[in-house]
């Protein structure tokens, strides 16, 4: 049987989010249900309209909408809102007139007391009812401790204040509601990044096709100035295109044809024509925001610590307010009334609305804000991990350096015959099948030099030294010093050259003829330019132990790992000691991070606490390998990922540290007999609005 997703509006805590997929379960239809509270999603597996799931919502009067069919209309979604909070107008209008009432004829006459139960009963009906409801079932939800607080206020009297205690409760949760749906929004704001249709050409016709419809091998119509709505490759055109909505950097990249494109990323110059490479619940946003909703759900410690504590915590407050209530009057000769009117007003300021909602909130803004810079986070316990993280260890190719081998130094003997000596040696290093044949070639480009007038005759390879060829009649070599033993020694200027590239970890070749060397020409995989900045940045963060793991020989990796600045260098490694050294470090320093590149790094990657792919836009690997992602190959949104989760973990701290300081202020204020219930209400309610604010803060961070 299928599953269905669909979008749930007016989810305010997880308590709720609980009771709602208890209550779509027990539908007869239905095999499974589960919901994502901070997401504001439910997956239902079974033959069950949109009415049943509404109905099993109505509690919290929520509103479930089929993304894939309906397009919402803000309108309506206006109009909602008011048919929502009917009954917190009425009841409000109702509140004014009776206070009005009061001031003429006072707090006893009939009429007064009849507009405040009114208002009671309309303002809290729904409250009562899921209130009483699982009172019956022992289920101490925080309906339950608002209904005996309402109810009990009522018996002793405490008319206008039980109202207000309803009024206050449903604009609590209606700000609730109102903070989680701006959290959520951060997240569906990832899906409007892509279009939702596309110039098609089919059957020589242009049509304007929805994304849904859209099939593999499609060629798409892209104008200068358009979204890209699918993944695909180039087939005509040339254009830059603004890669931001995928990794986070505004920089845009040259594009021309069979490079690859993406959905949601911005065609800023030519024309182009696309052919679509996936469907669009394939492509690369939509895995993104897959991987941003899955990781809203992983529960990070902070929450999970928050959820186990609730579930003792609401009892609790139950038993000491029955105790507040009992022990004066029964031990003390204290009167019943007042000590009545304590509990009341614990049980109301005990309520763990702001508890429960501090950390997802928080979790929420960040990762999706993190997404939105090109940082994926798999779930809440990684971004807390990054926080805590004493050394982290990088791979060297593609992570520290650009992991494509580029010329870096050239020197011909003769300034003169510079470009033509280079072309020469390009022209021998086109036949040879070399790694590092590839650097030279596009470094001819990068020149602008051509090799095409060259002819190459009698080409051969000279295995373990380099290759020979003859040109116009003359024979060049062009290798490593074995080739011209003789020539360096009768020169020592070439030869310090030369063992300098060489100490410097970089590759070096010598170019000549059989009696004179011509030029020095060396080959390096290259520096990322950000890398000195990352980890002087990260060694400014605190992180003290940073070490750089590869496979390539020790004096090359000193040359690299000396220059980027790192405080530890380990070379000659196979994917196994890279393992064994993660779990070292994790000995040493118990919270380690491994940076690599998602595939030979994968047995370093998962062993370390916490494991960063560099992304590469689009690598599948990287996103199902590591436990966060940086989109762009960006080494520099590592020190914003280890500043957004110390935030995080920071604002997290405030929020459960404020909520536990007020409940444990109102404790203190019954002993005086101070605590009132308007003023329990208030506490709650201000708990509750800063905690949601401060988590929305995090949004903010760039």
């Amino acid at each position: 049987m299928s599953s269905k997703e669909y979008r749930v509006e007016g989810l305010s805590c997880p308590d709720c989010s609980a009771k709602f997929e208890k209550n779509v379960k027990e539908l007869p239809e239905v095999t499974d249900a589960k919901v994502s509270f901070s997401v504001g999603k439910i997956s239902v597996t079974g033959d069950v309209s949109i009415e049943e799931i509404e109905k099993a919502g109505a509690f919290e009067k929520l509103k479930i909408i089929d993304e894939s069919a309906v397009k919402t209309d803000t309108e309506d979604a206006k109009k909602n809102k008011i048919k929502e909070n009917w009954t917190l107008i009425v009841s409000i209008i109702l509140i004014i007139s009776a206070f009005i009432y009061q001031s003429f004829y006072g707090e006893t006459a009939p009429v007064t007391i009849g507009l405040y139960v009114t208002a009671i009963l309309i303002g809290g009906f729904s409250l009562f009812k899921e209130g009483i409801t699982d009172l019956l079932k022992l289920n101490f939800s925080m309906q339950a401790l608002m209904t005996i607080a309402i109810i009990g206020a009522s018996i002793i009297g405490q008319w206008s204040e039980g109202s207000i205690v309803v009024i206050l409760f449903a604009v609590s949760e209606a700000l609730e509601k109102f903070s989680m749906d701006k959290a959520r929004q951060s997240i569906r704001s990832l899906m409007d990044i892509a279009p939702k249709e596309a110039l098609v050409i089919r059957d020589g016709v242009e049509e304007l096709i929805h994304v849904n419809e859209i099939k593999v091998n499609d060629i798409m119509i892209i104008k200068p100035g358009q979204k890209i709505a699918m993944d695909g490759v180039i087939v005509t055109g040339r254009s830059s295109v603004n890669q931001a909505a995928i990794t986070g950097e505004s920089v845009p990249i040259e594009k021309k044809v069979d490079d690859e494109v993406f959905a949601g990323t911005l065609n800023e110059e030519g024309l182009l024509e696309v052919k679509v490479t996936k469907l669009v619940t394939d492509s690369t946003i939509a895995k993104i925001i897959h991987l941003v909703e899955e990781a809203q759900d992983e529960r990070a410690p902070a929450q999970a610590f928050v959820d186990k504590f609730a579930k003792y915590y609401t009892p609790a407050i139950m038993l000491i307010a029955l105790l507040v209530v009992v022990v004066p009057p029964l031990f003390f000769g204290g009167d019943w009334n007042t000590w009545l009117y304590q509990g009341l007003s614990l049980l109301v300021v005990g309520c763990p609305c702001s508890l429960v909602i501090s950390t997802p909130v928080s979790i929420v803004s960040a990762i999706s804000n993190a997404a939105k810079n090109g940082v994926l986070i798999k779930g809440g316990i990684y971004l807390e991990e990054v926080g805590g993280l004493k050394a982290i260890a990088f791979d060297k190719t593609g992570t520290l350096t650009e992991g494509e081998p580029a010329v870096t130094d050239y020197m011909s003997v003769d300034t003169s015959k510079e470009s033509d000596n280079f072309m020469k040696i390009a022209a021998l290093e086109s036949y040879s099948q070399h790694p590092l044949a590839s650097a030279i070639m596009k470094e001819l480009s990068h020149r602008k030099l051509s090799i095409d007038h060259i002819t190459i005759d009698n080409f051969t390879s000279i295995t373990g030294k380099g290759v020979q060829a003859d040109i116009d009649g003359v024979t060049y070599f062009i290798g490593s010093s074995k080739l011209f033993d003789t020539e360096l020694n009768q020169n020592q200027s070439l030869k310090a050259q030369y063992e300098l590239l060489q100490k410097e970890g970089k590759t070096a070749m010598i170019f000549g003829t059989a009696t004179e060397i011509l030029a020095i020409i060396a080959v390096a995989d290259k520096l990322r330019e950000t890398s000195q900045s990352v980890i002087n940045q990260l060694h400014q963060a605190g992180i003290k132990h940073t070490i750089m793991l590869t496979g390539d020989n020790q004096h090359t990796a000193q040359a690299i790992g000396q220059e980027v600045g790192v405080t530890d260098i380990k070379g000659d490694l196979m994917p196994q000691d890279k393992l064994d050294y993660i779990k070292s470090l994790k000995n040493d320093y118990l919270k380690v991070a491994m940076i690599g590149d998602g595939v030979n790094d994968a047995p370093a990657l998962a062993a370390a606490s916490v494991g960063i792919a560099m992304g590469g836009t689009g690598t599948d690997t990287a996103l199902e390998t590591a436990d966060i992602a940086l989109m762009g190959d960006d080494l520099e949104k590592l020190p914003f990922l280890i500043r957004l989760s110390r935030k995080t973990l920071s604002i997290i701290k405030q929020n459960i540290t404020l909520s536990l300081v007020l409940k444990l202020l109102a404790l203190l204020l019954i002993i005086p007999g101070w605590l009132t219930l308007w003023l329990a209400i208030v506490a709650d309610m201000g708990a509750t609005i800063f905690v949601t604010l401060n988590g929305l803060r995090l949004m903010k961070i760039k």
